[in-house]
């Protein structure tokens, strides 16, 4: 018996992959339309549609930049664990992000952030000397950021700083970190203090930690100014977006904060200096939750010039672009999903691509 034209058609093989590309089809916009009905960003939709798929763009190659006088060759992007890894862990987007190039993996102490550095840990067993590691803690005392500090105040708070320090040893189960914080610094006196300066010397010289690096999302053009003034610091993470400093405390963009294209002189005198810079809180005025911002997506366009307004990348993944090629070395973001690593990867990895001599 002869076979059917279809039959012919199915054994040459363009129908099976016609069904399996219908049904790929399927897959993606059925995910897609999900996503955009949960988040409202068309960008995402689309890209998570891709990836149930399987018929994802492939992941950019990361590009890299040394990190001030640590030295080290860091992925601009920066894996923050925090939050992600709070409550559990997540081997496949750490590992995930280190095979696509990630390099640098940022986490906190569990004071603030719960079992993330314990979550840490089994990740670092296997990638320990592969990675330049970094967490944070802050000093307690709960200072204002416009408080006198006594030398009892700041010895007590630097004590308290060197006894979460060697917490975070134990959770993550290592005897050395390349990088630790004063988080949440705000007060430029404790900031520069020499208390806290000899609990880090010390710490370096017990072989516990490298570098001393500072966060900060309040009061930050004046704890950055004094901790270049200072000369002590070799990191700092701030709370940055193109309209300029964010305040986490206020969720909002600092009252009559310059925008970021005015504020690179200073990023560039810090990095001159020898700080490794590093951006937070880039994208989290734009969200749509309350607590995390105001919702509104358009809030940075008009600082966008024309060709990474055209860009095919969603409002958070410009913000990140943004930022990174106006003064910053990396930039840190916290990723719970593999749609939301791929996008900040995206960003961090194609962000010189829209702009014309920025560095």
């Amino acid at each position: 018996m002869s076979q059917s034209s279809n039959d012919k058609a199915g054994s040459n093989g363009w129908l099976p992959t016609s069904r399996r590309r219908a049904m790929q089809y399927g897959t993606a916009i059925s995910v897609a339309a999900a996503t955009w009905i949960k988040s409202g960003d068309v960008n995402a939709s689309v890209n998570a549609g891709k990836q149930a798929a399987g018929i994802a763009d492939p992941w950019p190659e990361m590009r890299y930049r040394k990190l001030g006088r640590t030295g080290h060759n860091s992925s601009r992007l920066i894996f923050g664990c925090g939050a992600t890894l709070s409550r559990s862990r997540h081997d496949d987007l750490l590992n995930a992000a280190f095979d696509a190039g990630v390099n640098t993996f940022d986490v906190g102490f569990k004071h603030y952030y719960n079992n993330a550095e314990r979550n840490l840990a089994p990740f670092l067993k296997q990638r320990r000397d592969q990675i330049f590691l970094i967490s944070k803690a802050y000093a307690p005392g709960n200072f204002d950021w416009d408080q006198d500090i006594s030398v009892a105040e700041a010895k007590q708070a630097a004590q308290g700083w060197t006894g979460f320090l060697n917490e975070s040893l134990e959770e993550l189960g290592v005897e050395h970190m390349d990088a630790y914080y004063f988080m949440a610094a705000n007060n430029t006196q404790l900031t520069t203090s020499d208390e806290m300066h000899a609990a880090f010397a010390a710490a370096k010289a017990a072989g516990k930690v490298s570098y001393l690096g500072l966060s900060s999302h309040q009061n930050t053009e004046n704890v950055l100014k004094a901790a270049i003034a200072h000369g002590g610091f070799d990191l700092a993470m701030l709370a940055i977006t193109p309209g300029g400093w964010y305040d986490f405390n206020d969720r909002s963009i600092v009252p009559d904060s310059p925008p970021m294209r005015d504020l690179q002189p200073l990023l560039d005198q810090a990095r001159a200096a020898g700080m490794g810079l590093v951006g937070m809180k880039a994208g989290r005025f734009l969200a749509g939750r309350r607590w995390l911002g105001w919702g509104n997506p358009d809030a940075f366009d008009d600082y966008y010039d024309q060709p990474l307004l055209r860009a095919k990348l969603s409002e958070f993944q410009r913000s990140y672009a943004f930022v990174l090629e106006h003064g910053l070395d990396a930039v840190n973001a916290d990723m719970q999903t593999m749609l939301h690593l791929q996008e900040n990867f995206t960003a961090a990895a194609t962000s010189g691509d829209y702009f014309q001599g920025m560095s």
